[in-house]
Formats: C-alpha cells, structure tokens, sequence
C-alpha cells in the first residue's frame, strides 16, 4: 500500500474536498447569470414538482452528486414521498408520475443524452411534449433543463461534494 492509500473501516464514509472553489463563484457575475436562466425558466409558473423532477433526472443521469441529493431533498419539501423521488430514475416503470410528468422527463433524458441517437428528440417525443406543455411551458423546460446540465458538469468536472456549499 502507497503512502497516499489509507485503510478505511467498512463503515467510513469518504469525503473528498472539491477540487477548487465553485466556478459560478469564482468568475464575477458567473452566479448571476446561471441565476437568471433558473428564473427566467421560473416566469412561467410551471409548478415546483415537475422543474425538480427534471432537474433531479438530468441529475442523475450527469452522475452529480451534489444536485442529485440537492434536488431530491427539494422534491422531499415538495410534498414526495420517498417512494417517488426514490423511482425517478425508473420513472417509465413506476406508477408515481402524471402523463405531464412523464412528458417532462423523457424531454430531460433526450436533450441531457443528445449523442445517444442520431434524432436526440424525434418527431414523437415531441408530440408527447406538446400535447402536455404549451410553447412557453416547453422553452422554460429546455431552459430548465440546459441549465441543470450547466451545473452538473460543473459541479462533476471539479468534484463537488454532495451537501457541500
């Protein structure tokens, strides 16, 4: 074992710091303008629930920890249950989320995963969006959901830790 290899009991949790100071604070008005996406995003009044279950998702799938437990604990002071913000990364297969919802994050799961197909959002699922959002609703999501994609490669790149501020 290296000098820089430690034995950790079973039960230890890790924590890393992160790797430097968070951009959006680092750079002046970097914080100011991710704000201003979130809240022109916001102006549109689509509720709280459906722009966390996007974000958690993207979240999710980015593999960023610190907006997975953020945005989780804000679906919890929503009004989810466990039970739901537990089955959002199985959302086609869990009975917990409405046919707006389930337009909303199959639109996060395509823009987030753009080079996974070479039609990242097709014809259908764009039927399925429209027939539950109008054309505002649809750009505050988009915003929504570029933005937490921002933050997640951000907080990803320099190892964010999760409950960190």
């Amino acid at each position: 074992m290296s000098d820089t290899t430690a034995t950790l009991a079973a039960d230890e949790v890790v924590t890393n710091p992160a790797r430097m100071p968070h951009p959006a604070f680092l750079l002046q008005g970097g914080f100011d303008a991710l704000n201003a996406v979130h809240k022109a995003a916001g102006s549109v009044g689509l509720p709280d629930a459906i722009m966390h279950l996007v974000t958690l998702r993207a979240s999710q799938i980015n593999g960023c920890s610190w907006c997975s437990v953020e945005h989780s604990n804000q679906m919890r002071e929503d009004g989810s249950s466990d039970e739901r913000i537990f089955a959002v990364a199985a959302w086609r297969d869990a009975p917990h989320f409405t046919a707006r919802e389930r337009a909303a994050l199959a639109l996060t799961e395509a823009v987030t995963r753009l080079a996974d197909t070479p039609d990242a959002v097709p014809d259908e699922l764009w039927d399925e969006v429209t027939a539950q959002f109008d054309r505002k609703e649809i750009a505050a999501l988009l915003f929504e959901i570029g933005l937490i994609n921002v933050w997640n490669r951000i907080n990803v790149a320099i190892r964010q830790p999760a409950g960190s501020r």
